[in-house]
């Protein structure tokens, strides 16, 4: 071991710097760089030192290299969690040795969530919940609440990485909950725990012991302001499946996302509700989105997104008013802002219509975060609807990119978008001249349109 030196790394991307910084020039945040130390260990490679170190290697390699074809390609066994939405975001279930971060907002239902699945497998394979944050009263009184079976729930308070890993070998669990990874230190790191070097050795430990010993585990993390997951990028990296837990505190619904699965698709989501018995999982998060009022409204058109492998019919509100300042406002509720301001510029360019002295407010009803280019033809109608005063049809729904020239654009799936949409009593669809369907949907009436100016010319029919 060679002496040891310091570091300045950012807690929020994992950027090393020479010195300190006010802030981080990677990912721009502030009073973010702090100070680790590390053992300056690594040694001068040279064509000699490979060669003595060769010579001096009197063992067998354990590891032979294989052809890719001789490989299996059994099937992984998978452990249902007894949510089908949680199984469905981790492509199919539980897999042994995999690592499972979760993350989300204070109060989201993490926890919760976690409790209720190593109560639902206690009765099936042996689980083993770790908790630093809580103490064990908290946590039992929770479960109570919650109506949870806790026979052969195996829980311990514990901080210490060392510790935690020994109870873990003594005890062998198939099923391993850390909550969370940001209070966990290792005895090893001076550094206090949550920062940059306790957070990535603790979840690299983490991962190594579940990837030899076989055991599914799953760590809870902290986000930041900005709803990204807190510490360093390689927590991410070390990890096989990274689980965001979406939504409001004073909103029933939570959305699971799926931002990486070594073992399914990812940008999966799972539709949930906080009830007072805990987090129940929503079959047919369509119909609870479209929970829409009697009265048809201006600025009011129902789009469908595909996420992961279903589509979802979501409600999309606009308001559009006179601005009474000389600034504008530009507001984006669950849609991209920058997205909004290059289609007002279409619009404009294209379609004859400006919205310069205009307030602009975008809602997706029900807290949904739309990441896909199909609601652009959605938010151009419902800003027109809104703008012009005029209600669209209530069974019209709609969904198709536009590019900068103001050409409608296909996006994927589009028959089965339609599908979901008629199976949920909409006759009317304005869509992508690409995505018309070949064979009829029931007694649906498609709109293919090439261009914003089509679109527009279909709307003012069906206002």
């Amino acid at each position: 071991m060679g002496k040891s030196s310091s570091v300045f790394v950012c807690s929020e991307c994992g950027a090393e710097f020479s010195k300190w910084q006010g802030r981080c020039p990677e990912c721009g945040a502030w009073n973010s760089v702090q100070e680790t130390v590390v053992a300056d260990y690594t040694p001068r490679v040279t064509a000699q030192s490979v060669s003595s170190r060769l010579r001096g290697f009197s063992g067998e390699i354990s590891q032979k290299v294989v052809t890719l074809d001789s490989v299996s390609l059994a099937r992984v066994p998978r452990l249902s969690s007894g949510f089908n939405e949680l199984d469905r975001v981790l492509g199919g279930g539980i897999v042994a040795g995999s690592v499972v971060l979760i993350g989300g907002n204070p109060g989201a239902g993490k926890s919760t969530l976690l409790l209720q699945v190593v109560c639902n497998l206690a009765n099936r394979v042996k689980v083993l919940y770790i908790t630093g944050e809580e103490s064990l009263q908290q946590v039992a009184m929770r479960a109570a609440r919650l109506g949870c079976n806790t026979s052969g729930v195996n829980i311990a308070t514990e901080t210490s990485i060392e510790m935690i890993l020994a109870m873990a070998e003594r005890e062998k669990p198939q099923i391993l909950i850390v909550d969370s990874i940001q209070v966990m230190h290792l005895d090893s790191i001076s550094s206090a725990p949550g920062s940059v070097s306790q957070v990535r050795e603790g979840a690299a430990a983490l991962t190594q012991f579940a990837k030899q010993n076989g055991v599914a585990t799953f760590v809870i993390g902290h986000v930041t302001k900005d709803g990204s997951l807190a510490g360093p990028k390689i927590l991410e990296h070390c990890v096989d499946c990274s689980l965001l837990l979406e939504g409001d505190t004073d909103s029933r619904f939570r959305t699971l996302r799926c931002k990486k699965n070594r073992f399914g698709a990812i940008n999966e989501i799972g539709i949930f509700a906080m009830v007072d018995k805990g987090m129940r999982e929503v079959n047919n998060p369509s119909a609870i989105f479209l929970n829409r009022s009697d009265i048809i409204s201006p600025g009011s058109v129902v789009m469908v997104i595909w996420e992961g492998s279903r589509p979802l019919l979501v409600e999309l509100q606009a308001l559009v008013d006179y601005s009474q300042y000389g600034n504008p406002r530009r507001l984006t509720i669950g849609t991209e802002s920058n997205r909004l301001a290059m289609l007002l510029a279409v619009l404009h360019r294209h379609g004859g219509i400006s919205l310069g002295d205009h307030d602009v407010f975008i809602n997706v009803v029900g807290g949904v975060k739309v990441e896909e280019t199909s609601a652009d033809l959605p938010l151009i109608i419902t800003m027109i609807s809104s703008y012009k005063n005029t209600p669209i049809a209530r069974d019209l729904i709609s969904f198709g990119e536009i590019g900068l020239n103001g050409e409608v654009r296909p996006v994927t799936q589009g028959t089965e978008r339609l599908q979901e949409a008629y199976k949920h009593g909409f006759k009317q669809a304005i869509v992508p001249y690409d995505n018309a369907p070949r064979k009829p949907i029931g007694d649906m009436k498609i709109y293919p349109v090439k261009t914003l100016q089509d679109a527009l010319n279909v709307l003012s029919g069906n206002q």
